[in-house]
């Protein structure tokens, strides 16, 4: 037997498919653990995304095959054996056409807007390069989905041109959970702090002196008096606020209310709440000299993002930026110049589009009787915009399929006034794999019930196991009960039954009590039977 024999004779061995069997729950094993000890990036990093478990998938796919021609499987009498193999092996066929050439990701709305785009599930770092070639401008991008965690080696480098001027991006650093913050700096610009719940969530912003923010449409001004704009003035160490449209605030430390009226300059209140434009806003702390930076955030578990550093280089020079970026999120690119050459970095999903575009005309959300956070259900009321347009509602298993996407209901904005729906592109991915799981009920069926398998012959030795302890159960049960009987004591049994009858509740009463309203640990209401 020659090398290739013998090669052919282990990838097609049963030694091999149980030691394939015996790594691949080792690994699924570590991979659960290391989720739980870190989190669900460095499982995909350490695991499910090595080269090692890639491998590892495709001998189990050449392994099965080969099982099939060795044990002669394509005969009638084998055929369950057959349909497992094959429904194995389009399992993981079918995993690795959803990983390779399907996608999903998110696309929030809200009520009365429309979407043509998603949000990928991946996240990439994109780079775009602008300069001149021939004095005509240019744009070159380097892009590729990444996967970050400070748990693992994150090194990574690109090396590239443009115009035959070499450009490098290097990995710097990755900050788990961060945000922009401001850094006091005795040097650094006047910042005023505004805390806000305009959509129902809580966001920190920083108001620059001499500029104009822009808050979920309504405008900040900080010493910058500007027409229609909320005008906060902070001179000679007191606050003013100046708005155009009327409201009112409340002290938090006395619960002390009062009018915010309109054009009319008024003392500013630090922790105080303003009620003023359908918004809600605070001014925390008083007005500091900083820089705006991005830092590690305080909650880092619960940050909605994450920071990457990248080295810039070109023409000889380096530079470093960093920026936010995370799974769901699509932030706007930041410039850099380096060598001659202008850089837009950004990292996060990516836009996908759609060919079609979904309108959000409702959100409905429903919850338990009695209860404020307990939701029993929610849907989404749309419209698909397209030739034909149609009306579709989105609610838990009803989903909405066309042109290849599927859509479903996977959560809402805190306000109720938006959805967010998860969003599949894999329909021969999936096509195939439900195929696989269709293959492996039937043979594990075929098992069971049909041919001269080890199953059956197996069965049959425990049902006559079965029926030998049955038999001798019986006759010990006749053997001891004209003794156990011999025991019993008539005055036992009255003392049991005057018992049972002396704490007997009323029937009646019995029955108003299981009709009692209560709610359960988890806020829901129900009958307490």
């Amino acid at each position: 037997m020659n090398v290739a024999q013998k090669l052919l004779s282990l990838l097609f061995s049963t030694r091999l498919t149980a030691l394939l069997f015996i790594l691949f729950s080792v690994a699924m094993g570590i991979g659960t653990f290391v989720e739980s000890a870190h989190d669900t990036t460095t499982a995909r990093i350490w695991i499910y995304n090595a080269w090692w478990f890639e491998a590892m998938m495709i001998f189990f796919v050449i392994n099965f095959s080969g099982n099939i021609k060795r044990y002669r499987l394509l005969r009638w009498e084998k055929w369950p054996l057959l349909l497992l193999h094959l429904s194995w092996i389009l399992i993981i066929v079918g995993a690795g056409i959803t990983r390779y050439i399907g996608y999903e990701g998110v696309m929030p709305i809200r009520e009365g807007e429309d979407s043509r785009t998603f949000l990928s599930e991946k996240t990439f770092l994109s780079v775009f390069i602008d300069g001149e070639i021939n004095g005509e401008p240019r744009r070159k991008l380097l892009e590729d989905d990444m996967l970050f965690s400070k748990a693992a080696d994150n090194h990574f480098e690109w090396r590239s041109d443009f115009n035959k001027t070499p450009v490098s991006i290097q990995f710097k650093n990755f900050i788990k959970g961060a945000e922009e913050g401001l850094v006091e700096d005795p040097n650094g610009a006047l910042y005023f702090k505004i805390v806000e719940a305009g959509d129902g969530n809580r966001h920190d912003h920083y108001l620059k002196s001499g500029e104009v923010a822009n808050i979920h449409n309504i405008l900040f001004a900080f010493n910058a008096q500007t027409d229609g704009a909320i005008n906060i003035t902070y001179k000679d160490d007191t606050y003013s606020i100046e708005s155009p449209f009327s409201g009112t605030f409340l002290r938090m430390a006395d619960q002390q209310p009062g009018q915010l009226l309109s054009d009319i300059e008024q003392p500013l209140q630090l922790r105080t709440l303003y009620s003023t434009a359908g918004m809600q806003f605070v001014f925390p702390d008083p007005a500091t000299n900083g820089s705006y930076q991005i830092i590690p955030a305080a909650d880092s578990e619960n940050a909605p993002q994450d920071a990457l550093s990248v080295l810039l280089s070109a023409n000889g020079e380096l530079k470093e930026v960093t920026v936010l970026g995370a799974k769901g999120v699509a932030n706007s690119p930041t410039k850099v110049s380096v060598g001659g050459l202008d850089f837009w970095v950004k990292y996060g999903s990516k836009e996908v589009p759609l060919p079609f575009s979904i309108r959000l005309n409702d959100f409905i959300a429903s919850k338990y009787p009695g209860t404020e956070k307990s939701y029993s259900s929610f849907m989404s009321k749309v419209t698909v915009l397209d030739e034909p347009t149609f009306d579709y509602d989105i609610y838990m298993n009803h989903i909405l399929n066309h042109k290849g996407f599927r859509f479903f209901q996977a959560s809402f904005d805190p306000d109720e006034k938006g959805t967010v729906l998860s969003v599949n592109h894999d329909a021969l991915g999936t096509g195939v794999t439900y195929l696989g799981y269709f293959l492996l009920y039937a043979g594990l069926l075929g098992i069971m019930f049909f041919g001269k398998t080890r199953f059956k012959k197996l069965a049959k030795m425990l049902e006559d196991i079965r029926l030998k302890k049955t038999a001798l159960t019986v006759v010990t049960l006749l053997f001891l009960a004209p003794v156990a009987a011999q025991h019993q004591h008539t005055n036992q049994n009255r003392s049991i039954d005057s018992i049972l009858q002396a704490e007997a509740y009323d029937a009646e009463q019995a029955a108003k009590f299981g009709a009692l309203i209560i709610q359960d640990a988890g806020g829901r209401m129900k009958p307490a039977n």
